[in-house]
Order: structure tokens, then sequence, then C-alpha cells
């Protein structure tokens, strides 16, 4: 697709400072921009960029806008991350859905499809699923028995949801993901460890997305449950009976033990790992590679393993750190005591 400076401005509401007739047939980086691509700047670390860039065009936040005349075609906004954003949400949306059922899909008889929907080869749809109006189905995906999906989803190729899963409207599962595989439950006998059956399944609430190689696991009995805007990284394990609130983001390799409850707006950072049958407040910061081992209440930051307030963290981190000088002083002190004593 080609665009103009002028056309971009108007999707952003966007000032124009330069050529308004530049034309646009792609995008890239500002460190790496070439002739005829756009790019954007929303940190002064960048602004020099706005001399040296082989960008035709530039969307720059208004702030950083120091001249009147630069080699790009500028367009300052108020915030150019977010205009950015807003461009490649349009351009998305521009490159339109795919509709119909491909040739090598097998849909069951009693399997209820929406209208627009889409539904790629060598899909797998098992009776009584229902996916609903303008979902997208990519190929080598396996829809399970009484599955419910919402509409204007997207699954990606070779993702696995289980019986009676639930998802809701708008939400993104990408590929290899496994929703609904059974919970991690097992009874120790004295001949080994005896299975315990796994008859619940995952709720997943509107506007979740959920990266690669994912395992959501179903409840022991009841739901697992993923809230409303909650956004999950690649590699993530979520165990049964976990209930996570809305609008919750968990970056990846972070693993979540059963029954644990995530209140709302928090913030898991890479490798932390959450222990089972506890709770998680609302909007808690847990800094990466931190081990929480009790529960947490509101809006506290935290860090280490076991995790304990971040401030705490860092001050007790500059003790460690000189801890040998800190024993050889010590050791000093009760020598000279004994000394003194001594005498």
């Amino acid at each position: 697709m080609e665009f103009t400076a002028s056309q971009i401005a108007s999707f952003i509401d966007g000032k124009i400072i330069g050529d308004e007739n530049a034309l646009i047939t792609g995008v890239s980086p500002i460190e790496s921009g070439e002739s005829g691509h756009l790019s954007f700047i929303a940190q002064d670390r960048f602004s020099h960029f706005l001399d040296t860039s082989k960008c035709s065009v530039i969307i720059v936040s208004e702030n950083l806008v120091e001249k009147d005349n630069y080699n790009p075609t500028v367009i300052a906004v108020k915030d150019a991350y977010l205009s950015f954003q807003v461009l490649m949400n349009l351009y998305q949306e521009m490159q339109g859905r795919k509709e119909g059922i491909e040739d090598g899909s097998s849909i069951h008889d009693t399997a209820v499809i929406g209208d627009r929907a889409y539904i790629g080869a060598f899909t797998y749809v098992s009776e009584k699923a229902k996916i609903g109006e303008g979902t997208q189905i990519y190929p080598h995906v396996y829809i399970g028995k009484g599955v419910k999906i919402g509409k204007n989803c997207k699954i990606d190729s070779g993702a696995r949801i289980y019986d009676y899963c639930i998802i809701g409207d708008n939400c993104v599962i990408h590929s290899n993901t496994v929703v609904g595989g059974d919970g991690f439950g097992f009874q120790p006998t004295a001949e080994g460890f005896r299975k315990i059956p796994q008859l619940g399944n995952v709720i997943i609430e509107d506007d979740v997305e959920i990266g690669s190689n994912c395992s959501i696991d179903r409840a022991t009995i009841g739901s697992t449950v993923i809230g409303k805007g909650t956004k999950i990284d690649n590699l993530i394990q979520i165990a049964h009976n976990v209930k996570i609130g809305q609008n919750n983001v968990i970056a990846a390799q972070a693993g979540i033990a059963g029954s644990t409850t995530i209140g709302d707006w928090n913030q898991i950072g890479g490798q932390v790992g959450v222990v089972g049958h506890i709770k998680i407040g609302n909007q808690v910061k847990i800094q990466a590679q931190s081990g929480v081992n009790s529960s947490v209440g509101d809006r506290e930051t935290l860090y280490g393993s076991p995790a304990i307030s971040y401030n705490d963290y860092l001050r007790n981190y500059v003790h460690f750190r000189n801890f040998t000088e800190i024993v050889k002083r010590i050791n000093n002190l009760e020598n000279t005591s004994k000394d003194h004593t001594n005498e």
C-alpha cells in the first residue's frame, strides 16, 4: 500500500512540516531507515535521527520538534509512540480478514460456525463446538468437544483448545499454545503417584492475548480463569484452578502454581515463579526472576527470591555486595576487643 504524508497526518491529527506529498511504501526502525519508509521518534535520545535518518516521513512527538525545516517530512503529534500504534492498527485492519472453510479441514456436523469466520486447512473442529462471527482459525488447530469461541478472535496455527473450554470475544491465541490441558494433579500412594482426574475447564474472558508455547491448564473441578484484557507473553505456565483478574501483563517464562488468585492491573516480570494457594492483590509489580511464596497486598513492588519489598531488596543488596568486607571488619573489631580485654 502507498500513502502520502498528508493522508498519514489525517489519520493521527498531525501537523506536517515539509512535503505533504511525500510517498510512503513501508516502515522502518528509526536506526535503519530507508527512503520511502515511515518511522517515529518519541524519546529525546533518538531525536538526532531527525537530521540523519534516510526515512522519507517521521512521526515526532511535538515536544522534540525544534526547527521548522528538516530533511525528512515531519509529522508532529502529541505522542509519537501512541500515534504510530494507531497507524499500525489501521494498517492491520486494511489487510482484511480471511473467510470461509478451506479444503482439508474437518468440522463435525454438530459444530456451529459463525458468519464470516475462517477455518484453515487441516483444522479439526469437534462435536458441539461453537465458533463466533468473524473469528479466524488458522491451519492445524485443534478445537475440542463443546468448546465455545467468541467473535473476532484469532487462533494461530498449531494451537490446541481442549474440551469444554470457553474463549471470549476479541481474543488472540498464538501458535502452539495449549488451553485446557490436564492440571498437574497426582495423589501419592504406596504404589506411586495416582493421577487425579481433571474435570474442569478454562475460561478466557474478552480481549485476552496469549503468546506462543503457553500452557493454560484446566481446573480439577470448576474453572481456571484468565480475566478480561489480560496479556500473557510466550512460554508461560498457568496451573489448574488459577484465577487471574483483569488487565494483567505477565512476561515470558513466568509460572503460576495451582489455585493461586491474582487481582487486577498487575505486572509480573519474566521468569517469575509464584507458589500455589496464595493471593496477589491489585496493581502489584513483581520484578523479573522473583519468587513469590506468600500472599501479597495491593500496590506492592517485589523483588528477589523469596520476594520482598523492592526498596528493601535494593537496600539489603548494597550490604550483600559488601558482605565479605563487613565480616572482616567485624572480625577485626572482635580481635581488637579481645586484645583490650586481655590487657
